[in-house]
């Protein structure tokens, strides 16, 4: 037998497009093209796709001019995106177009065709039980429509045949389990398959057979009477020859349709003992249930009966309070109820209610509901579960325990028969529960959410309202619970917009007040497990909710409680146990990140104002800015060699220890651009915090990320923001330095009249402090002011001053920097010798200082030099070496200016094809950067060459 791999593929199409990485997470690729251009790669997994065919699923009959260009940047960023989680490499490019590489039994779509190839081939042969296993594991792969969320066409079209092949193994699976026998379990899931496509004939004498075979003969016969009545009303059509001839068999009681085969050629149908009855104690289940299609498939599979009956099945649904696991345990045991002809056990276990319901009483509830008598229950639990697992060791019963507290609540309620199965719901992983799957209830995907509302108030209200529908979702973060209190609310007042609920949410003083609506509370579920939580733990928590950052590493939690990062890891897993903490990712050191829902948060900050005392939390506050900001300025001099070109001021810092330091900082500008984002909200709390000392050193310290990274937007927002903190605090030093900073990004920008009007005030209040350094920094970025407007005399005078100030400073960089822009001078005005002195004083004082960075832009004014001599094949070798560096760095406006420089020194060598080829990608990066003058120039000296 044909052997097929059957661990989670890597990546998956039966569903929403997911990428499975190395850790076993789902990896989000973003929406749109990377996901269109990874879909059509994948359904050709392992075979060459065309460029052309790409741009096809992408833009379909319509593609721009740039299109192939825009399929390369497309291909990039995937390849980045794949590379995070773990699948580097897998994306090559062969002509005419790439190849994804992809193992056997990677992607699910082609796993699918394997095992239901190996299923037919087992049907020959007449091993039908074995068949019906591949065939199983097969439906078990999808989590809903494939590629469902995809606009693409083309993509939709294979999406529909991959659909039709999913009808066809669903048949097939039905088909196999009425030659077994097990028509009774099938007549519920063939009667929904038979609803959802009501011209499907053989889904419909399926079901017919099932019927007949359960003695429903009149409701076998009424289904073939419907689907007559639809295909002549829809098709003008009788039913076809196969339909007709199974009705005639059904009336005339024909004995070959009855089957005489057992429901398992391996074990008879269990049989209950004599006097007991089968239990049926589920809540009802929701009808407007929508979504969790991955988790159903999933739970689905680890329920099946595979034939060991050694050990029971036990399956833990973890998640936050809101997630919706009672609802989806629910839902699926009336969905795995056929499978479990003996009867369903259930039992809100209380486990996060001040008295969880104890096990004793749990017993006595089953054992009665089983049919022993009140008198003939034991006394002690040991003996109460006993009885239950002698009564259940033949029986196939499903045991749903809802809202369990701890592993010892669950143990004695487990049968002990592996013919039944348990499923279990809590707020905290019972990782202890040995032989226990664990599967986390997260919040709703975006879709789910909006499939929700559309079944609970009608899918033209939510049409109707598409961008207020988007924000409704948004606003509650997903969350089922929130999500349904918001649903039920509108469905009970027609005459309310939903753009009118967006408002009323909109506030977040008011959110938690407005997700309330009966007896369905989002406060209240979420005060049962936050009270349930030690006193370290909620303060924890509490100080969490003042923070604004998406994810956050263990430090954090280290600082906010002043403590060491082995106990605030404890602390932050017992949050993520108690499902109030979520986690988010890895970070640089190879250590979770997390991530507090908005809910949680505003729930826990409700907490924090009323309990905590304003400076307790600006404490708190204030080490972890300290934080950033030390470890962003230690980030600084492993970049520069020291603190060079940058102002500090004297708020109080917080420190990380030395070596897990070194482990973050193993790439300094590659961990300031990973925490970009909460770098800048740091920014943005130290302003609200009133911490305006460290407000200005943290946002002019994030200059080095945000002049490597182009963040032209972050760079003034932060900066505007700290100004407006140091001025209402009358922080003189402060304001200059960001008036300073300011002026460069201006000057960054040819914004030379608004960097004149910031760098003069700033140069005013240094001179009047006194402060040589900051002084220095304000005349360069004079000189480069008068440089850029054309007055170079003017420009070497004030650079020759600012070397001063940067020499009494001790500022070596700032000298190097100084030196370059000189030589520059020089250069234009052909003094080759002063260039190459001035040069040599740069070099030198990076030998000193150890700076790679300002050493490749000494060497790019060195090709410049070597040009001007009539050094073209060295200068070309320099600014080659160069290229490779500033790729290796991400640097895209020093890509762009080494492209330009290095194609012009190629047109000089002859090389015009070369020279056209750089000047065009030196062109679109400066559009992607949207450098416009820079794309004006270059696509002159194109120009140029073409003229040439």
């Amino acid at each position: 037998m044909t052997q097929v791999a059957l661990d989670t593929p890597a990546y998956r199409l039966l569903g929403p497009l997911a990428v499975i990485g190395f850790d076993q997470r789902n990896f989000r690729i973003p929406r749109g093209r990377q996901q269109t251009v990874l879909s059509a790669l994948l359904l050709c997994a392992n075979r060459v796709v065309s460029i052309d065919h790409l741009i096809d699923a992408v833009w379909d009959d319509d593609p721009p001019p740039t299109a192939r260009t825009q399929v390369h940047i497309c291909v990039s960023a995937l390849r980045a995106s794949l590379a995070k989680a773990g699948h580097e490499g897998v994306i090559v490019t062969r002509e005419p177009g790439y190849l994804l590489r992809v193992p056997g039994g990677q992607v699910d779509a082609q796993l699918f065709a394997e095992l239901m190839a190996e299923a037919e081939e087992l049907s020959h042969r007449d091993h039908t039980a074995d068949a019906l296993q591949y065939v199983q594991r097969a439906l078990a792969l999808w989590r809903g429509p494939a590629l469902s969320g995809t606009s693409s066409p083309r993509l939709q079209a294979k999406a529909a045949q991959l659909n039709e092949d999913r009808l066809a193994a669903m048949e097939t699976c039905a088909e196999l389990r009425l030659q077994l026998g097990r028509h009774h379990q099938l007549i519920g899931e063939l009667s929904a398959l038979v609803d959802e496509h009501p011209l499907r004939e053989r889904a419909r004498g399926q079901l017919m057979v099932a019927l007949f075979r359960s003695g429903r003969q009149a409701e076998a016969l009424e289904t073939y009477r419907k689907g007559r009545r639809l295909l002549i009303e829809q098709l003008g059509l009788e039913p076809g020859e196969e339909l007709r001839r199974l009705e005639a068999a059904i009336l005339a009681g024909d004995p070959a349709l009855r089957g005489d085969r057992p429901a398992s050629p391996r074990r008879p149908e269990p049989s209950a003992p004599s006097g007991l009855v089968a239990p049926h104690q589920l809540p009802t289940d929701i009808g407007d249930f929508t979504g969790r299609e991955e988790h159903i498939g999933e739970v689905t599979r680890l329920l099946a009966d595979d034939g060991d009956h050694r050990a029971t099945r036990v399956v833990v649904l973890a998640g936050k309070p809101g997630a919706g696991k009672s609802a989806l345990a629910v839902h699926l045991a009336h969905r795995l109820a056929d499978r479990f002809p003996d009867g369903q056990l259930y039992c809100d276990l209380g486990g996060t209610r001040a008295g969880p319901a104890p096990a004793v009483d749990v017993l006595g509830r089953f054992l009665r509901a089983l049919g022993i008598p009140g008198t003939s229950i034991p006394g002690s639990t040991e003996e109460r579960a006993e009885m239950f697992r002698h009564l259940l060791a033949s029986r196939r019963v499903l045991v749903v325990l809802d809202d369990a507290a701890a592993e010892a609540q669950i143990r004695p309620l487990l049968p002990g028969s592996g013919t039944c199965a348990v499923l279990v719901t809590s707020r905290t992983r019972l990782t202890g529960l040995a032989g226990a799957r664990m599967l986390d209830v997260d919040v709703f995907e975006h879709g789910e959410a909006l499939g929700m509302l559309a079944k609970a108030i009608g899918e033209e209200r939510v049409a109707a309202e598409g961008a207020a529908a988007d924000a409704l979702v948004r606003l509650v973060g997903f969350l089922p619970l929130a999500l349904r209190i918001v649903a039920a609310r509108l469905a009970a007042r027609a005459h309310w917009s939903l753009a009118w609920m967006v408002e009323r949410l909109s506030d977040e003083h008011r959110r938690l007040d407005e997700l309330a609506h009966g007896e369905l509370v989002v406060r209240s579920s979420l005060a049962l497990t936050y009270d349930g939580l030690s006193d370290e733990a909620r303060l924890l928590l509490r100080l969490l909710s003042a923070l604004d950052e998406t994810t956050f590493s263990p430090w954090v939690a280290a600082a906010l409680l002043d403590t060491d990062l082995h106990r605030a890891a404890e602390l932050l897993e017992t949050l993520v146990d108690a499902q109030m903490l979520e986690s988010a990712a890895m970070d640089r050191t190879g250590g979770l990140r997390y991530r507090l829902h908005g809910l949680i948060r505003l729930f826990v900050r409700e907490h924090l104002y009323r309990e905590d005392p304003a400076d307790r939390r600006d404490a708190a506050i204030g080490r972890v800015v300290g934080g950033w900001l030390a470890t962003a300025a230690e980030a600084h001099r492993r970049i520069y060699g020291g603190d060079f070109t940058v102002l500090h001021g004297d708020g109080p810092l917080w420190h990380l220890p030395d070596a897990y330091l070194d482990v973050l900082l193993d790439d300094p500008l590659g961990w300031l651009e990973s925490e970009h984002t909460s770098l800048c909200s740091a920014v943005e709390l130290a302003a609200g915090a009133g911490l305006h000392e460290l407000c200005w050193d943290l946002a002019t310290t994030l200059v080095t990320l945000f002049e490597a990274r182009c963040y032209f937007d972050d760079w003034e927002r932060t900066h505007l923001r700290a100004l407006e903190a140091v001025t209402a605090a009358a922080n003189r030093r402060g304001e200059a330095a960001l008036l300073c900073s300011l002026g460069t990004l201006h000057l960054g920008r040819s914004q030379l009249t608004a960097a004149g009007e910031r760098l003069d005030p700033a140069l005013e209040v240094f001179s009047e402090l006194g402060d040589v350094h900051g002084l220095a920094m304000t005349l360069r970025n004079q000189a480069l002011l008068e440089q850029r407007r054309g007055r170079e005399g003017r420009a070497l005078e004030l650079y020759r001053s600012a070397l001063a100030g940067f020499t009494r400073a001790g500022d070596g960089i700032g000298r190097a920097h100084v030196l370059l822009h000189m030589a520059r001078i020089e250069l234009n005005r052909d003094d080759e010798r002063s260039a190459a002195r001035h040069l040599d004083e740069a070099f030198e004082v990076c030998r000193t200082t150890d700076s790679s960075r300002v050493e490749t832009q000494a060497r790019y004014v060195l090709s410049d030099l070597m040009q001007r001599q009539g050094r073209h094949e060295e200068a070309g070798g320099v600014l080659t070496e160069l290229l490779e560096v500033v790729r290796e760095n991400r640097d895209m406006v020093g890509e762009s200016r080494i492209l330009r420089r290095l194609g012009n020194v190629y047109a000089r060598l002859g090389r015009r094809g070369d020279a056209g080829r750089l000047l065009r990608e030196a062109g679109d990066i400066c559009e992607r950067t949207m450098d416009q003058v820079g794309a004006a120039e270059v696509r002159l000296e194109l120009a140029r060459l073409l003229a040439d």
